[in-house]
């Protein structure tokens, strides 16, 4: 192991990891956006744009985010819309997390029970205070670890943004064995960013997982008796 080359590449590392958390960060916040508004139009069934939300999860889900990436940036151009390399990189994780998303928050909303939806009507709540008092809290609640599971899902993702001339972690580490060879020190570093970003986001998941818990969402074990 040359440790003197590990220590010459590092920065390229670190502006790399830089990039890739600034994608993975403005990606999973549209996308999160983007699961939310679906979820919320597959629960309340409305007619036409329920079609399109289905088509659009279904689409997305069952296409692998490279051919994504490649119909962004090789495909686009061909009608007349140019993205940069970020922007295919952001808008590809934001079409993907925004399916799994939807998912989640679908799934969260629908274990609400319905008779606390009707218990805030019957006190004379409307349908939008009872969504945003009662249902929505529960659900976020309810939806906090496969959320969790959908950030590091998509975080571990952004590997494939070197297709797109995105220099990012993956991109560098091509890089670096294609001019030095050095595989197992540049498959080392590689390693060990992934492990610096993804493993403090883990243990706050779990954190934020366990806090919820206490709190009595989404864990039916704590309800007494249960």
């Amino acid at each position: 192991m040359d440790f003197e080359f590990i220590r010459a590449n590092a920065p390229l590392y670190v502006e790399a990891a830089g990039i890739t958390l600034r994608i993975s960060f403005l990606g999973i916040l549209l996308s999160t956006v983007i699961g939310l508004l679906c979820s919320l139009v597959k629960v309340f069934k409305i007619p036409v744009l329920g079609l399109l939300v289905n088509a659009y999860i279904e689409i997305s889900r069952n296409t692998p985010l490279l051919i994504q990436l490649f119909f962004l940036y090789f495909g686009l151009p061909k009608l007349g819309i140019v993205l940069s390399s970020e922007g295919c990189a952001i808008t590809g994780l934001a079409f993907l997390g925004g399916s799994y998303m939807a998912e989640a928050f679908r799934t969260g909303i629908e274990q609400v029970p319905k008779i606390q939806s009707e218990s805030g009507l019957s006190l004379g709540l409307t349908k939008g205070q009872v969504f945003k008092h009662i249902i929505l809290p529960q659900a976020i609640a309810t939806s906090v670890p496969v959320f969790c599971a959908n950030i590091i899902f998509l975080i571990k993702e952004t590997s494939v943004f070197s297709a797109v001339a995105l220099a990012d972690l993956m991109f560098v580490a091509k890089d670096l064995i294609g001019i030095y060879y050095k595989t197992d020190e540049v498959l080392f570093m590689l390693v060990t960013a992934y492990l610096i970003i993804l493993l403090p986001i883990s243990l706050l998941c779990s954190w934020v997982e366990r806090r919820v818990r206490y709190a009595e969402f989404g864990n039916s074990s704590a309800v007494p008796g249960k």
